[in-house]
């Protein structure tokens, strides 16, 4: 059949089962765009700001596993989606992007809304093209979304000029395996890398598992769990791994790193081994490299071999598919127990639990973690929370434990504000059915609350919470710790967010004591449509524990008894 370039970028879209698409349009990309009218089975969710749309794509793969699909013209439209993308590359989120490009002849020539975009995304992409050949678009497209979903996942980026959207060729759907010459995503581990894993494993007295995104990722919450109650190991979580195992498991440390669990990062400095498990041993996870865990073995298992020893030195390194890998060692694990070692962890919990801000008197105070469990207690846990990046993202990890893959999803590695609410109406187009809950501080939200429109447009079943302390919070949490109360550029106006979400006829309430939360959840349930409640919480809190920046794991900061100081350790 002859179709235009336009029409092949939709049927290949189709082919690849994909259902929802969010862009913005312009002239580079307006081919494509009014193909789509003949293409009524893909539904185009028309956001605000196209960052917006890398974000939705982004929060659909992470809560669906698919790969989520951008769109978006030249220049502008498509350094808008660069953000999105980076996002996309240090969580490994499966992601295409389209964008228009002018026309073969100008480009170079400076021509209107013209920019380089293969240039301006190779360091944060994992592949991308031009595509210069009409003939080569379904091929490309194939190949995108076979890089970005296959092996480590991440974010492909395809540039499209305007004239080859336009030019027409007899089509014939390219069928048959793809093949990438130096592109083979490594699967089972070999032998001998089983035999020396699990010689450490059986030997070892102190075994920590370290669970990272990688689990989710690649299927493996079952082999995790199977490896972890049979060689009785406790598990510690990244916060990108949470829900790779139920946290209310007994084995579940918690999450680790510089705001985690006091008790998982003392189990992994007092460590013998650790079994590193899809995860990459980034600077909020370790502390300083120099007294990390330095009396433990360490086994690390990726499927990217280039994160093997890149930070960490192992003595174990094995490059491959992570459920198939659990699968050769779990038959050559022996039955153990460790109830010394379990002992020892029993004594760091309590510790942290008599530390917990929940046991302590809070009258008349509204505290952001009195939200988030609350939050968790009323909706039974089952729901997905996207957060976005502050303290309220830290809260969300220590107080809303996950029982499923795929429920608690923030931007980790990079760190963005401004993804949570973009990232949740992407959660809730690929999972209708679940609950989505957008976790948000008042300065991450005002980089994306254009986004409402776009909510408000699709009538998407959307809550979005906002924890407003009038600060940009954990930047202020710093300069409380280390900057001597020096407040610059922390204090935060915001807009009467009740009044703004009335504005883009969204329901909301606002909640200023601990009384309200159950009522507010109610509210936001009983709507068919997007939702906002503010929570006006406590100015000046401070997040426990915390290890300061290249300070020692197990050195941190940590909320005091009642009736004691400050102290670290």
């Amino acid at each position: 059949m002859l179709l235009s370039g336009a029409e092949i970028i939709m049927e290949c879209l189709l082919r690849e089962g994909v259902d929802v698409i969010f862009g913005y349009p312009g002239g580079a990309i307006l081919p494509t765009y009014d193909a789509m009218t003949r293409y009524p089975q893909i539904h185009h969710v028309l956001v605000r700001h196209e960052q917006g749309a890398s974000h939705m794509a982004d929060g659909y793969a992470r809560a669906t596993g698919r790969v989520g699909v951008a769109i978006a013209t030249s220049g502008p439209g498509a350094t808008n989606l660069v953000t999105g993308i980076a996002t996309a590359m240090m969580d490994s989120s499966p992601v295409v992007c389209i964008t228009g490009q002018v026309t073969r002849g100008a480009i170079g020539s400076d021509a209107f809304q013209e920019t380089d975009v293969t240039g301006v995304t190779l360091p944060v992409t994992k592949h991308n093209y031009l595509v210069a050949d009409i003939t080569e678009l379904a091929y490309v497209i194939r190949e995108a979304f076979h890089i970005a979903r296959t092996g480590r996942p991440g974010p492909v980026l395809v540039d499209v000029p305007k004239d080859v959207q336009i030019e027409k060729i007899e089509f014939v759907y390219p069928e048959g395996p793809i093949t990438l010459p130096g592109y083979q995503p490594p699967a089972s581990a070999p032998d001998t890398d089983i035999e020396a894993a699990l010689h450490l494993i059986n030997e070892a007295e102190r075994p920590v598992i370290l669970a990272g995104h990688g689990i989710i990722m690649s299927g493996a919450t079952q082999q995790l769990r199977e490896l972890a109650e049979l060689g009785g190991i406790p598990v510690s979580l990244t916060l990108l791994g949470k829900g790779a195992i139920p946290e209310d498991h007994p084995l579940v440390l918690g999450m680790m790193g510089m705001h985690g669990e006091a008790t998982s990062n003392h189990a992994i400095q007092d460590a013998d081994l650790l079994i590193a498990l899809g995860m990459r041993f980034d600077d909020r996870v370790t502390g300083n490299i120099k007294t990390y865990a330095v009396n433990a073995k360490k086994i690390h298992v990726d499927i990217d071999p280039s994160e093997i020893n890149k930070n960490v030195q192992v003595d174990v390194g094995i490059s491959g598919d992570l459920r198939t890998v659990l699968t050769q060692l779990i038959p050559g694990v022996e039955k153990k127990q460790h109830p010394e070692w379990l002992g020892r962890i029993r004594d760091w919990q309590e510790d942290d639990d008599e530390r917990d801000i929940l046991h302590h008197e809070t009258t008349g105070r509204l505290l952001g973690a009195q939200v988030i469990n609350d939050l968790w207690r009323c909706t039974g846990g089952n729901a997905i929370t996207v957060s976005d990046v502050g303290q309220h993202q830290m809260l969300e990890a220590q107080y809303y434990p996950h029982q499923r893959p795929s429920t608690m999803i923030t931007s980790g590695g990079l760190g963005t504000m401004g993804f949570g609410f973009p990232a949740a109406i992407g959660a809730k187009f690929g999972q209708p059915d679940e609950e989505v809950w957008a976790i948000v501080g008042d300065g991450g939200f005002q980089m994306t609350m254009c986004e409402m429109a776009t909510a408000a447009q699709e009538n998407i079943n959307v809550n979005i919470a906002i924890l407003n302390n009038g600060f940009l919070g954990m930047v202020r949490q710093w300069q409380e710790l280390f900057y001597e109360e020096r407040y610059q550029a922390t204090p935060m106006y915001s807009p009467d967010f009740v009044k703004l979400a009335e504005a883009f006829d969204i329901p909301a309430m606002r909640v200023t004591s601990r009384d309200q939360i159950e009522e507010s959840v109610a509210f936001a349930r009983s709507i068919n449509g997007p939702t906002l409640i503010e929570y006006v919480i406590e100015k000046e809190d401070i997040v426990y524990p915390m290890v300061p920046s290249g300070a020692d794991l197990h050195n941190m900061i940590r909320r005091p008894k009642p009736g004691e100081k400050i102290t670290n350790g």
